[in-house]
């Protein structure tokens, strides 16, 4: 048997995983968004397969082998189940938890123990004719010739593999859809998402599977007490407050962690939140958003969206169809509300001129234009706010917007829900790895990110007006959870809490994505839509900021 080895392997470059290449023959996507962007999710398949293989190995020595190998020759690293001695000869097994295909093994179990037996036969410097798979999902044992023709396979497969490493595009979606429905990274992937837009008959678009998850499990832990401090004990999130009992969160159930004010968190909690994909941030004791952390990665992805964002035309139509969305839900919101409050007449004028803004963004041919359109709509819109209140909540009331610095009870509860929905879109841009910096509809005038206002305008109105306006008319604010220095008006401890009690409450919310068809939480909706503005530059538009209020 030929020990040729292929041609890249003398190359300097950084061994392959074996796991990478299985991922590669089950779908070039799956590999591309595991091994160059470094997307893992370890799903409850996973785990039951890590728990099957260490069950299946003795704990001391005996027949099995489990053997981690290396070859600088083949340019590959991995971990063979175990080895076992069969006729005097040396046979590499893998388990698997499913069933086989048929009576043979899939294309990605084959190449995976193909390239084990490849790296035992480069290590002892003699041949090894055959591996096995176990299939215990039908107690079947399938053998694999270990071959020139299966060697030739392995190096097409390597070939491949350093192929689509260098490139920053990602391969299209599996053609079988069968693969994404077992696939851990379908939430990531959104494959059904992507095959709406390619549906043939465009007047019954089919609703797409669900491969993304309605809730996100993990909690967000706001440390709002001042003095209180984070720390980490083995697994778990640990919250100690100035005074009282510590309160703890296993790890796994911690998406997020805020810290108001003058909180503090450990360094060995920072490592361990960024290992975990938890992110930590910071906002003033005001509510103002001062930073976050999130673990380093998204070089392609990053790529992409400058490539994309450098066209002047697409921004200007990725800012439209944004404004457009803002503006229609600030419209539905409104005459949703006029109407059950008895107002309707009251609002006439403001929607006719919410509508002629929504003429004037179809018709803008600029971005000055089309920021000057959408912030008319936005005067519109405050204006006739007040009228969705109740009178009795005087200490409620409100007369204009005003920002920096907010100069009443309204606009303090205001900023304060927009920081907390600033910092999730900031959260949901990084867990899929773009740079919120670059944006394409705001400007950047300020420390805020580009990118995360531009995404914040499709749920300033679902997440937080909505919840707002419904807590004042349900007499839910107190004069006593607000308090002022001068002109500027702050939220005391006690409406911080209420305020971020109603947003968490309002993420928890489940609504039905018009697009996509199938029902997620808000908190979910702002990760997916992410997602969605990601493919707008990566190879599938057409999805992004088409969620709407009914009005």
């Amino acid at each position: 048997m030929s020990g040729t080895l292929p041609a890249a392997a003398g190359e300097d470059l950084s061994p392959l995983r074996i796991m990478s290449l299985h991922a590669l023959a089950y779908c070039e996507r799956l590999f591309f968004l595991e091994e160059v962007e470094e997307i893992r999710v370890a799903d409850q398949r996973v785990y039951a397969g890590r728990t099957l293989h260490a069950a299946e190995l003795p704990a001391d020595g005996g027949e099995l082998l489990n053997a981690t190998l290396e070859s600088a020759a083949w340019g590959l690293k991995g971990k063979v189940d175990y080895l076992r001695y069969r006729d005097g000869l040396l046979i590499p097994f893998e388990h698997k938890r499913g069933r086989s295909r048929g009576d043979g093994p899939w294309d990605s179990d084959r190449l995976q123990v193909i390239a084990y037996a490849a790296l035992l036969i480069d290590h002892l410097g003699r041949p090894i004719s055959e591996a096995r798979i176990r299939y215990h999902a039908n107690n079947k044992t399938v053998r694999v010739a270990v071959d020139e023709a299966a060697l030739a396979d392995l190096r097409r497969a390597i070939t491949r593999a350093r192929t689509l490493a260098e490139s920053v595009q990602r391969p299209p979606v599996a053609t079988n859809e069968n693969l994404c429905a077992h696939c851990s990274l379908a939430p990531v992937c959104l494959p059904e998402e992507e095959r709406l837009l390619t549906a043939q008959d465009e007047e019954a678009t089919p609703t797409a599977i669900r491969l993304f998850p309605e809730h996100d499990e993990r909690q967000v832990v706001h440390v709002t007490e001042p003095g209180s401090r984070v720390g980490k004990q083995g697994e778990e999130i640990v919250v100690t407050p100035r005074d009282g009992d510590p309160v703890r969160f296993p790890g796994h159930q911690v998406g997020a962690i805020v810290l108001h004010g003058a909180a503090q968190i450990t360094s060995q909690t920072v490592h361990y939140a960024l290992a975990h994909d938890i992110g930590v941030h910071w906002l003033s004791g005001g509510g103002q958003y001062a930073g976050g952390l999130a673990a380093p990665g998204g070089v392609q992805r990053r790529h992409r969206q400058f490539a994309g964002l450098s066209d002047a035309d697409f921004c200007l139509g990725l800012a439209r169809r944004l404004a457009r969305a803002k503006v229609a839900n600030q419209l539905h919101f409104l005459l949703r509300s006029a109407r059950s409050r008895g107002v309707r007449a009251e609002v006439e004028a403001t929607v006719a001129g919410m509508r002629a803004e929504l003429r004037g963004i179809e018709q803008a041919d600029t971005p000055d234009k089309l920021r000057g359109h959408e912030g008319m709509a936005g005067r519109h819109y405050f204006s006739a706010l007040p009228l969705l209140l109740d009178p009795s909540q005087t200490h409620m009331r409100f007369a204009n917007r005003s920002r920096r610095p907010p100069t009443d009870r309204f606009n303090a509860a205001l900023s304060f829900g927009y920081a907390l929905l600033y910092r999730d879109v900031v959260a949901a841009l990084l867990a899929v790895g773009l740079e919120p910096a670059f944006g394409f509809f705001h400007r950047p005038r300020s420390a805020a990110y580009p990118l995360a206002l531009d995404l914040m305008e499709i749920f300033r109105t679902t997440l937080w007006d909505m919840p707002l306006v419904a807590a004042i008319n349900r007499q839910q604010w107190r004069e006593e959870d607000f308090t002022s220095t001068g002109r500027q008006v702050w939220l005391a401890d006690t409406g911080r809490k209420l305020a971020i009690g109603l947003y968490e409450a309002r993420k928890q919310e489940v609504w039905r994505h018009p697009v996509v068809g199938y029902s997620l939480s808000y908190q979910r909706a702002i990760e997916l839509e992410a997602r969605l503005l990601e493919k707008e530059w990566s190879g599938a538009p057409g999805l992004f900021a088409r969620m709407r209020l009914r009005g």
